[in-house]
């Protein structure tokens, strides 16, 4: 067992005995105040961070520094990037879940069509308000899908200040007791070969076109953009392995042939695949 996944059980353990904790003391009583227990609250929050920044017991890096690996975008059209490496590293803040190297992305067809953050109201919005709902995953390149996992519910956004709150405090600490399927939601890998695997996360319930053990060609459509997992929008989350399980797996850098690695905010065009079946 890895550092990682034994610090996650961990983890998982010391938020589940906090909880019965707390419940225990309102249920039975102890000889001190029961919120005296919220002191015990961010231990958890802390050993999952150190974790998380370590990747589970090595430094703040990856262990041997890979050559970005070109391949093709993995969506057509006109995008707009959003917590890209090519900023920072880590992207997402955190090593875990071979995130180093990971971009999201959002549609961006013309100005206005996303719906922007909102302070109050509207709390939330329905995924088709989004046009980067059902917009197609295309292959970056010829693979093998090696997992393919597509049972949650696309959920609302979460795209006003109460619902990325509610995302932050409550709903992704249970994500995190969960594990990582249910923090990338609906995801697909492809096994890209020499040692790089290709994740696409949060894709639509329903829309897999591929199934495990399929090889595919560059371009081919595998599934459609979704709202699963831990998302505060419909959007394509995309990022490079050194492994085909996110839970262990180490991130690796990409660039996207013809485009590079677009900057946060950046506004790209990714021209349509013409090697990909019909």
């Amino acid at each position: 067992m890895s550092a990682r996944k034994l610090a996650m059980i961990t983890f998982r353990a010391l938020q589940l005995g906090f909880i019965a904790l707390v419940t225990a003391h309102i249920i039975l009583g102890f000889g001190y105040p029961w919120w005296w227990n919220l002191l015990l609250l961010p231990l958890p929050y802390v050993l999952i961070t150190v974790v998380n920044r370590w990747g589970g017991g090595t430094p703040d890096a990856p262990r041997v520094a890979r050559e970005p690996v070109e391949v093709g975008p993995p969506v057509t059209g006109r995008w707009s990037a959003l917590n890209s490496p090519a900023d920072r590293t880590p992207s997402h803040g955190v090593h875990a879940y071979g995130q180093t190297f990971a971009i999201d992305l959002v549609a961006e067809p013309e100005p206005g069509a996303r719906p922007g953050f909102r302070v109050l109201w509207p709390l939330a919005r329905r995924n088709r308000h989004f046009p980067a709902f059902g917009a197609p995953l295309l292959a970056v390149a010829d693979g093998t899908v090696v997992r393919t996992d597509g049972t949650q519910r696309d959920h609302l956004s979460r795209n006003s200040l109460p619902a990325l709150l509610y995302l932050m405090l409550v709903e992704g600490s249970v994500r995190e007791m969960a594990g990582v399927r249910r923090i990338v939601g609906n995801h697909l890998v492809l096994d890209l070969g020499d040692g790089t695997y290709a994740m696409y996360a949060h894709v639509r319930r329903g829309s897999f076109t591929v199934r495990e053990g399929d090889r595919v060609r560059a371009g081919q459509l595998l599934a459609r953009c979704g709202n699963s997992g831990n998302s505060t929008e419909p959007h394509v989350h995309f990022q490079l392995m050194d492994g085909p399980d996110p839970d262990i797996a180490r991130g690796v850098p990409f660039t996207w042939r013809g485009i590079g690695v677009p900057r946060n905010g950046e506004i790209f065009e990714a021209p349509s695949p013409t090697t990909a079946p019909a």
